[in-house]
């Protein structure tokens, strides 16, 4: 789900140079995509107010949208960038860059999964958005804490990362709170 970083951080994206791409050797540590792409869905949840006559169906869609968007968002970021650069941009490099910025889109699966399933939960459209909204946050503290494990980072640099990220899913509870 998430893209590969150097030792030296996240890739920056192709082009030449020693942060150009991951080497066999380099692990997975990067879920940027799949951080950004939680917060993201979490913010499309709280801020889903007064749905029409489908709510859930419209709020699956407006996840699965926005997601698709913002990943095309990002994607075109790192083309323009590298036009800016003076590079070429190759088909090679549209794939690449698309399938690194990916998470963006499957970060909004799980919570359209759950406003999908709600109802056999015996859910309402509004315990939906809060079964949604409490996936997407645990899916970006998950993303983020699995991040630095993988990195090989102290047991307090987790919990440091995992705090914030909590902190920043409260963030946009409470935003839905004070919203509805």
């Amino acid at each position: 789900m998430a893209h590969r970083t150097s030792a030296h951080g996240p890739d920056p994206g192709p082009g030449p140079g020693p942060d150009s791409g991951p080497t066999p050797d380099t692990p997975r540590t990067d879920y940027t995509g799949a951080i950004y792409g939680s917060l993201l869905a979490a913010s499309v949840v709280a801020g889903a107010g007064a749905l029409g006559p489908h709510p859930r169906g419209e709020l699956v869609a407006l996840l699965l949208c926005t997601g698709v968007v913002f990943w095309g968002a990002h994607a075109y970021v790192r083309f323009i960038g590298n036009r800016l650069r003076h590079q070429s941009v190759t088909w090679r490099e549209i794939r690449q860059v698309c399938a690194r910025e990916w998470p963006i889109v499957q970060a909004a699966f799980l919570p359209a999964v759950a406003v999908a399933i709600s109802p056999l939960l015996g859910l309402g459209v509004e315990g939906a958005g809060w079964l949604a909204l409490g996936v997407a946050v645990t899916q970006q503290v998950g993303w983020a804490t699995a991040m630095v494990i993988r990195a090989g980072a102290s047991r307090g640099a987790v919990a440091s990362v995992a705090a914030v990220n909590l902190v920043l899913g409260l963030i946009i509870v409470a935003a839905k709170v004070a919203l509805h």
